[in-house]
């Protein structure tokens, strides 16, 4: 009987270790075994990789932000174009695009009015909307100095093509590369046959002074030989008629 129970325990003792094995905590491995977590020094290698690494992301984060809030006032623009644009035209001219421009410009001039007309209010301290006053007087500031200096940048209205897929667009800013840009500035709202006929009549003012200044020369030159020539025959008078004294015979 002794013998049987001994023999049984030894048949469950392997059970048991490994029943015994898989409920215990298990030693962790490897170099890390017995070691807690550091402390970073502030002024070691791996602090100032860290530091490089969050300012690297930063710095990525700022240019995502920026590039999307161009993205969305640029697509601000496109929207009002859209939907200011002339359902009969096919394309526009540079007069008629020019035209369409300055009513871009001072698409703010009624809120501008409504601020005004709330602040001409009496008894009312204090400015009412004053930052937005100023961000919209800076706005238009800045777009109408582009405008007037190297160009204010549009959608291509100027082509028929470029406008029939400007009219198609749906408003995603994913699909902006699809639309064709170009830049007119308020020089371009003048006809260039008009420009032309300046340049002609300035031509031709510059030719007729420089004409007057060749005939002047030449009148002098011509008076001024006239006058050698007619001092040259009084010198040779003078010394013929000297010779002839000089010759003539004593009685």
């Amino acid at each position: 009987m002794g013998q049987e129970s001994g023999r049984a325990y030894l048949r469950l003792d392997p059970l048991l270790q490994g029943f015994c094995s898989q409920n215990s905590p298990k030693a962790p491995k490897g170099k890390s075994a017995g070691r807690e977590k550091k402390v970073i020094h502030p002024y070691s290698r791996k602090a100032a990789q860290i530091t490089r690494e969050v300012h690297k992301q930063e710095k990525k984060d700022k240019l995502k932000n920026e590039k999307a809030l161009r993205l969305n006032l640029l697509g601000e623009k496109l929207q009002w174009f859209q939907s200011h644009l002339d359902p009969q035209k096919g394309r526009y001219s540079k007069k008629s695009a020019c035209k369409l421009i300055e009513r871009y410009l001072n698409r703010f001039s009624g809120e501008l009015e409504q601020i005004e007309l709330q602040n001409s209010i009496k008894d009312r301290q204090g400015r009412r909307h004053h930052s937005r006053e100023t961000v919209i007087q800076q706005t238009m500031a800045r777009e109408r100095q582009q405008y007037e200096g190297y160009g204010l940048e549009i959608p291509d209205i100027l082509n028929a093509t470029n406008l029939k897929t400007f009219r198609e667009w749906d408003l995603d800013l994913k699909k902006l590369p699809n639309i064709k840009m170009r830049k007119l500035c308020a020089s371009d709202a003048v006809p260039k046959k008009s420009k032309k006929k300046k340049t002609v009549l300035t031509v031709d003012k510059n030719l007729a002074e420089l004409e007057l200044k060749e005939l002047g020369e030449l009148e002098l030159n011509s008076l001024g030989e006239l006058e050698l020539q007619g001092l040259g025959e009084l010198e040779l008078k003078d010394e013929s008629s000297d010779s002839d004294e000089e010759m003539t015979p004593v009685a």
